[in-house]
């Protein structure tokens, strides 16, 4: 556990790279669940978004959680390149970073379990990460 720590907190960019792999997983990991949930059959990988637009319950907000992880994950990365092309401290990047990916985890977790109000604030304090990494490189730019 310790060396996830020191991923998330030291000043090198490989702990914002891995952080932005992980983002890139968590949609795929929410289609899985989706499609689990949903009753995924092999047959239905003929046609897998039209066996998704038909579930319900926690597999179409599961389907939901992935598309909007997938919505929400330009501005992210964009947002660490960004930061990093403008020498914001990198422990700040990796920090932020890595924030954004654990809340994210959560936002799925609360879309799954149907907590709608959770579901929302979570949201909003993702977005508030590449938000906050954007105005960083701002202020340093001039």
């Amino acid at each position: 556990m310790s060396a996830w720590v020191e991923m998330m907190t030291d000043n090198r960019a490989a702990g914002a790279i891995w952080a932005m792999v992980a983002a890139c997983l968590l949609p795929f990991v929410m289609t899985m669940v989706a499609k689990l949930a949903g009753g995924f059959r092999p047959s239905d990988n003929a046609y897998p978004r039209e066996f998704l637009s038909r579930t319900s319950g926690m597999a179409a907000r599961a389907n939901a959680a992935q598309q909007n992880s997938f919505e929400t994950l330009p501005i992210f990365l964009v947002a660490v390149v960004v930061a990093m092309l403008f020498f914001v401290p990198q422990g700040v990047i990796n920090k932020l970073a890595w924030l954004y990916v654990l809340i994210r985890i959560g936002y799925c977790a609360a879309y799954v379990s149907n907590f709608a109000l959770f579901r929302s604030i979570l949201w909003l304090l993702s977005m508030a990460c590449p938000a906050m990494l954007f105005y960083l490189a701002i202020r340093i730019s001039g």
